[in-house]
């Protein structure tokens, strides 16, 4: 495993749109994605959606890569956390990593999985 990916800790967070506030909540969308474009420790990110439920797909390396994520997206959040209920938020990665945000993190009460095996198959 490279390590970039030994290192990689992806989050998963679920919102709940608030009813009305579908149309509001798709059209941030794109400015979250344009942020986290400037963001050299994304790995990849992007939003899915299955009705009034709304999932970001996330990962980064390193907890340092988490932590500058939301400092640089937190005003963006904010405006969905008013749209939406964070209703579940999964941070997973290696036991190193993920220590390193369980403080930081507290507030939003996600679940840490630490990875016990894997593996990487790069495409090139």
């Amino acid at each position: 495993m490279s390590e970039t990916l030994s290192h990689a800790v992806s989050l998963h967070p679920y919102f709940k749109i608030r009813e009305g506030n579908l149309a509001a909540f798709t059209a941030l969308m794109p400015a979250f994605v344009a942020k986290t474009a400037t963001e050299p420790a994304c790995l990849y990110y992007d939003f899915s959606r299955h009705g009034d439920m709304a999932f970001c797909r996330e990962a980064y390396v390193g907890a340092e890569g988490v932590l500058a994520h939301l400092g640089n997206v937190g005003e963006l959040l904010a405006k969905f956390l008013e749209l939406a209920d964070l209703a579940r938020l999964e941070v997973h990665g290696p036991a190193a990593e993920i220590e390193k945000l369980r403080g930081p993190l507290a507030d939003l009460k996600p679940e840490f999985y630490i990875r016990e095996t894997g593996l990487e198959n790069p495409l090139g």
